[in-house]
C-alpha cells in the first residue's frame, strides 16, 4: 500500500455549488457593479456636455493634475524603499529585523486620519518643527508637501509586502550562485533578482498606484481643502457634493471609477503572468526529461 498523501476531492450536491455561485455574483454585483453603474449613470444623466464641462472646469482639472503628481513621486519613492526593505529582510539576519516587518505593517494598522493628524502636529505651525519651517519659510501641512508625505505613509507596505513572501519562498540559492560565478550586486539584482521577482513587483507597484490616487483620510487632514491647490480628485468630489453640485461630483468620481477598472484589468494581467511564469518555473521539476534550469549571468 503506497503512503503517498492522495488528494481529496470534493463532491458536493450541484444545489450547494449553484447557491454558492448566486451568491458570490450577487454580492459582487451589489457591492461592484451596481455601484459602478450609479456613479456612471448620475454622471452622464443629464448628457455628455454637461459631463465634459465638469471635467475640464478648472479646479477639477487642478485635483487631477495633483492626484497624477503625487502618485508619480509616491509610487517610485515606494518602488525604490519597498525593494530595499523586502531585499533587507529577505535575505540578511540582524536585529531589529522583527521591528522593520512591525513598522512595514504600520500604516494598516494606523487609522489614516490618525496618520495626518501626525503630520499635522509635526509641520503644523503649532507643531514640534513648525518654528523651524517658518524660520526658513517651508510650508509642509495645508500644502502640496502634505498631501505627498501622507501618500506616503498610506501606501508604503503595499510593494514590500507583495515582495517579502515571494523573496522568502524563492530563497537566496540563486543570488549565491550568481555571486560565485563573479557577478557584482548590480549584476546579480539586474539578471537574478529582477526577473524573479518582476510580477510580484508590478503587482504591489498597481496597488500602491490605485491607493495613492483614491486616498481621502490622511490627505484630507494636511491638504486643508484649498481649492485649485491641494484638493486631489477624492477631495474634490467631497466638495462638489457637499455643494449640491451632484452631476459635477459624479462625473469627477467617474475618472476615479475608470482608474480604478484600468487597475482590475492590469491587476488581473499582471495576476495571469506572474502564475503562468511559476508554471513555468515549476516544469523541471514536475517533469524529470525536463533539461533542468541553468543560470546565466552576463560578465
Amino acid at each position: 500500500m503506497s503512503n503517498s498523501i492522495r488528494p481529496v476531492h470534493l463532491d458536493e450536491p450541484a444545489w450547494v455549488r449553484r447557491l454558492l455561485l448566486v451568491v458570490s455574483l450577487g454580492f459582487l454585483a451589489l457591492f461592484l457593479l451596481l455601484p459602478l453603474a450609479v456613479v456612471f449613470s448620475e454622471a452622464l444623466k443629464k448628457g455628455w456636455e454637461l459631463y465634459a464641462q465638469a471635467l475640464v472646469e478648472p479646479d477639477a482639472l487642478a485635483a487631477i493634475r495633483l492626484t497624477l503628481l503625487v502618485a508619480a513621486i509616491a509610487v517610485p519613492l515606494n518602488l525604490a524603499l519597498g525593494v530595499a526593505a523586502a531585499w533587507a529582510i529577505t535575505k540578511f539576519q540582524f536585529r531589529g529585523k522583527q521591528a522593520l516587518v512591525t513598522l512595514i505593517d504600520l500604516p494598516f494598522s494606523v487609522s489614516p486620519v490618525v496618520a495626518g493628524l501626525i503630520y499635522v502636529l509635526l509641520f503644523g505651525s503649532h507643531g514640534w518643527l513648525g518654528p523651524l519651517l517658518k524660520a526658513y519659510d517651508l510650508k509642509v501641512v495645508y500644502a502640496v508637501p502634505g498631501v505627498v508625505l501622507a501618500t506616503l505613509f498610506v501606501t508604503f507596505p503595499f510593494v514590500a509586502r507583495e515582495l517579502i513572501p515571494l523573496m522568502q519562498a524563492q530563497g537566496s540559492e540563486e543570488e549565491q550562485a550568481a555571486l560565485t560565478l563573479g557577478a557584482s550586486g548590480w549584476q546579480m539584482f539586474r539578471r537574478v533578482t529582477l526577473p524573479n521577482i518582476k510580477w510580484g513587483l508590478l503587482y504591489g507597484v498597481i496597488l500602491c498606484n490605485a491607493r495613492a490616487m483614491g486616498e481621502f483620510g490622511a490627505v484630507s487632514v494636511v491638504s486643508g481643502h484649498v481649492r485649485g491647490l491641494t484638493n486631489t480628485i477624492p477631495l474634490h468630489v467631497e466638495i462638489l457634493y457637499n455643494e449640491y453640485a451632484y452631476q459635477a461630483s459624479f462625473a469627477v468620481a467617474s475618472v476615479l471609477a475608470l482608474l480604478a477598472l484600468v487597475t482590475l484589468v492590469l491587476k488581473s494581467v499582471v495576476e495571469w503572468r506572474g502564475g503562468r511564469q511559476l508554471k513555468d518555473q515549476a516544469l523541471p521539476s514536475e517533469f524529470p526529461g525536463a533539461a533542468p534550469l541553468q543560470l546565466k549571468v552576463a560578465g
